[in-house]
């Protein structure tokens, strides 16, 4: 079992100023952007977080800046986490764009919706699950199948993740909820992945951190795998 957890970057400059921001170079953390990221630290001191994985995008980059320094990291940059390309809606007004036709699709029916001259949010979502399960796979590889991953996106990119790991369509990913710096929590196991956490801006995540299985005892058989276990006592194994 491998656990993910999908960090949003904190509040940016494009966030006050209501633009959709999208890949536009030079858009940064403002001053409640750069404390979201300096507490994310704390937040998360209790996980022995293997691998940081980031978009490139500069105010991503910086929200996990402060994390991997304290425990020594290299951010491994994912082009694939990059934010959507909006096309030519980038850098515009949002009040601007609920004008447009579009935006209606986008809300109601977006695994429809291809912005012009930018990418559609089915596209978006395809790369984005392959690149968050390559980097889970690599991190398995590379230190144990019950290692954390740490990977640092934007609002409809993990919003998209997100509905792929709760087996829901992208029509529905408009109900998932992704604010500024909050840690979103999936675990991969070999048959599916289980969503532990959504949204969560505070409270404690050292519940996270993974437990030593127990040897069993001569001539007891193997404990069940975390694939095969009941999840929180209930029939959603």
């Amino acid at each position: 079992m491998t656990t993910l957890i999908l960090l949003r970057h904190g509040r940016s400059t494009a966030n006050t100023a209501g633009v959709l921001a999208g890949r536009t170079p030079g858009v940064e953390l403002d001053d409640r952007g750069r404390e979201q990221a300096a507490a994310v630290v704390d937040r998360l001191a209790a996980l022995p977080i293997a691998s940081v994985v980031t978009s490139p995008m500069e105010r991503c980059r910086q929200t996990v800046a402060p994390l991997a320094a304290a425990r020594g990291l290299e951010p491994v940059v994912e082009d694939d986490l990059a934010e959507v390309d909006y096309g030519t809606w980038t850098g515009q007004k949002i009040t601007d764009l609920l004008k447009e036709d579009l935006w209606r699709v986008v809300q109601a029916h977006p695994s429809a919706a291809t912005f012009p001259g930018g990418e559609s949010l089915a596209g978006m979502q395809a790369r984005s699950v392959a690149a968050i399960r390559r980097h889970v796979g690599r991190v398995r590889a590379e230190h144990g199948e019950d290692a954390i991953l740490l990977a640092c996106s934007h609002g409809d990119v993990i919003k998209a993740v997100l509905a792929d790991a709760l087996a829901t369509h992208l029509d529905n990913f408009q109900r998932i909820v992704v604010d500024t710096c909050s840690v979103s929590v999936v675990t991969y196991t070999e048959l599916r992945p289980f969503v532990a956490r959504m949204n969560e801006q505070s409270g404690d995540v050292a519940s996270l951190v993974p437990r030593p299985k127990p040897e069993p005892a001569d001539g007891e058989e193997q404990p069940v795998s975390a694939s095969d276990a009941v999840v929180g006592g209930s029939t959603n194994a």
